[in-house]
């Protein structure tokens, strides 16, 4: 298998996170320069028409999009450890937490970023600056909900490592760089344990 990949990009980082944890290797990764546009280009839009990373090309040519679309794979392909749910219940709760910490987190840390930050204007044309902070305005809301939800548990979705983690953290990583935001400014000491906890995992250091 291939995965087409963008090293500062945090959606193909989520999967090559979830990767790591699991102890997956053999998958060749190929390296789309966002920055020169190779995402737009021909050959990796018959690939994936959105023009979006990461993309995972099967053994057979088939070609899988969309990040959690492509660890629901990889959690099928390779079961241990278990990073989406044991049984439906627990999965569904999981799933609930991913979705809420995409949705909510890494969804209005990207749109912020996109929309404010003079690196992106080639990529996000046109920019609305007014858009983008207020954006970065409810990052900060939902940054106080997941504070609260780590003050009684020591994990985003329950008593153990999941998808959910990766899916906060690599959020929580791409605003501290390019937004310049880390939870102890803000006083959401819950949340800033937990990021530095989820930092020290070998996981997190891969890549």
């Amino acid at each position: 298998m291939k995965l087409y990949t963008s090293s500062r990009a945090p959606n193909p980082r989520r999967v090559l996170m979830f990767m790591a944890e699991k102890g997956i290797s053999g998958i060749h990764t190929i390296q789309i320069d966002l920055g020169k546009g190779e995402h737009r280009g021909a050959a990796f839009m018959a690939l994936n028409p959105m023009a979006q990373v990461p993309v995972l090309e099967l053994d057979d040519g088939r070609t899988l999009a969309e990040t959690r679309a492509i660890c629901t794979y990889l959690e099928g392909m390779f079961p241990h450890p278990n990073l989406m749910g044991e049984g439906f219940e627990e999965r569904a709760f999981i799933e609930m937490m991913d979705r809420r910490c995409e949705l909510q987190l890494f969804l209005r840390i990207a749109n912020c970023v996109r929309h404010t930050h003079p690196g992106l204007a080639a990529l996000e044309q046109p920019q609305f600056g007014d858009f983008g902070a207020a954006q970065g305005a409810r990052v900060r809301e939902s940054a106080r909900w997941l504070d609260g939800v780590l003050a009684d548990r020591d994990y985003v979705a329950g008593d153990r490592f999941t998808i959910a983690d990766i899916t906060a953290f690599c959020a929580l990583e791409f605003a501290r760089g390019l937004m310049r935001f880390r939870p102890s400014d803000e006083g959401l000491a819950n949340l800033q344990g937990w990021r530095d906890r989820i930092a020290e995992r070998p996981g997190a250091q891969a890549v």
